[in-house]
C-alpha cells in the first residue's frame, strides 16, 4: 500500500513530486495559495511545462491518487508526509528569502496541533546549511506545541532535478540523499525511494543542505569556465569545438561532459540565486570566495559579449529565437535571453520573438511575476510563427534548439545568423557563410 502525501508548492520541483510519486502509487495532495494551479492540477492538468508531466498528472487525477487543495491544514491532517517545495528567491542583496519557506512550515506547525497520529515535515526547498535546525524545526515546534522527535519528524531532501528533463531526473537521479538528526526518521523516506534507481546516502541536515549548493555552484562553475575558454580560444584563432572534444574527453577523475561545452549564459531560479546566497553568507562571515564571486560576474560578461557580438554589425532589426533560459521549459526566471532582449531594446533594436514552449497566457506564480517586472510589454514581440518572426530580422539570434530544415526554410542568405546555444554541427543550418558562434 503506498504512502499518503501532501506537497507545498505547485512550482517545478512541487507538481514534478506530486505528480512521480502518485505515479509510484502514493495518495498526493497537491498545495498552493494559488487557485489557478490548485484548479489546474485538482482537474488534472499540468500548471508547468515540462516533458511527461500532462500524461503523468492526467493518470494520478484518473486513478484518483493526485489531488489539490489550497486548505494546508486539511492536507496535513489526511497525510502522513508533507513536502516543503517552495521557492527560495534572492532578495536584492543576494540573500536568501526564506518568507515562503516560514509562512508554510508555519501553516504546517498550526495544523500538527490538530492532529494525533506522527507525522512527517521534509523540506525540498534550496536552503542554506543551518536553515532547517535554525529556522523550520524551531518554526514548527512553536507554532505546532509540540516537539521534534516525539510528535513529529524533520527531513532534509534535496531535489537533483533539472527542467526539461525533470520526470527523468526524478526517476533516475544521480543519487538520493536524505538528511535527518536521528536515522530513524528516515524509516517512510527508505520506503518512498525504494524503487528509484541511484545510491542513497543517509547524513546529517546541514551535510545535505550543503551538498545542494555544492552541485549547483559547480554547474555553475563549469559554465562560466566553459565559455571563458571558449571566449578565448576564438580571440586566439584557435578552434575551439577541437579543443572542446578533447578536454571533455577525459572522464577518469569523475568530470562530467555535462554543461562542459560553450554555450549561452547560465540562468534559471536555482544557479544565480544560490551563488548569490552563498557570496552573502561568505561576507556575513568575513569569508573571502574569490573564485565563487567570480562566476555571476563572468556570466554578465557572457551576455555583454554576445550583445557587442550583436550590435557590432550595426543591424537593428533582430529574430530571436528562445525566451526561456533553457529548451523544453517555459520559465524565464532570470534568463539570459530575457536579460539580452532588454538590452537590445534599451539600444533601439526592434525585436521579435519565437519560442515554441512560451505562452504567456499559461505562465503563473513568480514565473509570470519576474516577466511582469522585466519586460511588462514580452507579448507584443512574441510571436507563434517561426517563418514569420525570422523573415523580419536582418539579424536572427538562435537561443534555443530549432529544426534545422525548418529554419533554412525560413532563412535568407543576407541574413546574419547568431548561435548562442552552440548547435551541433549536424543541426547548423547548411550554406550560412554569415553563421557565427559567440565564442567558437
Amino acid at each position: 500500500m503506498g504512502l499518503s502525501i501532501s506537497v507545498f508548492g505547485m512550482g517545478y520541483v512541487g507538481s514534478v513530486s506530486a505528480a512521480c510519486f502518485a505515479h509510484a502509487g502514493h495518495k498526493v495532495i497537491g498545495v498552493d495559495v494559488s487557485p489557478v494551479k490548485v484548479e489546474m492540477m485538482a482537474s488534472g492538468h499540468t500548471p508547468i511545462v515540462e516533458a511527461r508531466m500532462s500524461e503523468l498528472i492526467a493518470e494520478g487525477h484518473r486513478a484518483g491518487l493526485l489531488h489539490a487543495t489550497t486548505n494546508a491544514e486539511d492536507a496535513v491532517c489526511n497525510s502522513d508526509i508533507s513536502f516543503v517545495c517552495v521557492g527560495t528567491p534572492s532578495l536584492r542583496s543576494g540573500k536568501l528569502d526564506l518568507s515562503y519557506v516560514e509562512r508554510v512550515v508555519h501553516e504546517i506547525g498550526v495544523a500538527l496541533r490538530q492532529k494525533q497520529s506522527h507525522h512527517v515535515v521534509v523540506l525540498r526547498s534550496t536552503v542554506l546549511p543551518g536553515t532547517t535546525e535554525a529556522l523550520v524545526i524551531p518554526t514548527l515546534e512553536q507554532a505546532s506545541g509540540r516537539s521534534v522527535g516525539s510528535h513529529f519528524a524533520v527531513c532534509y531532501n534535496p531535489e537533483f532535478m533539472r527542467e526539461g528533463s525533470a520526470v527523468a531526473d526524478f526517476f533516475q537521479p544521480p543519487y538520493t540523499v536524505l538528511g535527518a538528526q536521528d536515522a530513524q526518521f528516515l524509516a517512510p523516506l527508505r520506503e518512498l525511494y525504494r524503487t528509484v534507481s541511484g545510491p542513497v546516502f543517509e547524513t546529517q541536515i546541514p551535510v545535505a543542505e550543503m551538498v545542494k549548493y555544492v552541485c549547483n555552484a559547480f554547474h555553475a562553475l563549469k559554465i562560466g569556465f566553459a565559455n571563458e575558454v571558449g571566449t578565448l580560444c576564438k580571440s586566439l584563432a584557435v578552434d575551439t569545438e577541437a579543443v572542446t572534444k578533447i578536454y571533455t574527453s577525459d572522464t577518469k577523475l569523475n568530470i562530467s561532459t555535462a554543461y562542459l561545452a560553450p554555450g549561452f549564459a547560465f540562468g534559471g531560479s536555482c544557479l544565480p540565486k544560490d551563488l548569490r546566497a552563498l557570496s552573502h553568507r561568505a561576507r556575513e562571515l568575513d569569508v573571502t570566495l574569490p573564485l565563487l564571486e567570480s562566476i555571476l560576474p563572468s556570466n554578465v560578461a557572457h551576455i555583454d559579449r554576445a550583445l557587442e557580438t550583436v550590435l557590432r554589425t550595426n543591424k537593428r532589426k533582430i529574430a530571436f529565437l528562445g525566451l526561456s533560459f533553457k529548451p523544453g521549459t517555459d520559465d524565464l526566471r532570470e534568463s539570459p535571453q530575457v536579460q539580452m532582449i532588454k538590452r537590445l531594446l534599451g539600444e533601439g533594436c526592434l525585436v521579435r520573438i519565437w519560442d515554441r514552449d512560451v505562452l504567456l497566457g499559461r505562465l503563473a506564480g513568480s514565473n509570470r511575476q519576474y516577466i511582469e517586472e522585466v519586460i511588462p510589454h514580452i507579448g507584443s514581440l512574441l510571436s507563434g510563427d517561426l517563418e514569420e518572426v525570422v523573415r523580419s530580422g536582418e539579424i536572427v539570434i538562435i537561443a534555443t534548439k530549432v529544426d534545422k530544415n525548418q529554419l533554412a526554410a525560413c532563412l535568407r542568405r543576407d541574413q546574419i545568423l547568431i548561435d548562442l546555444v552552440n548547435l551541433a554541427s549536424v543541426s547548423r543550418p547548411d550554406g550560412n557563410s554569415s553563421y557565427q558562434g559567440i565564442c567558437w
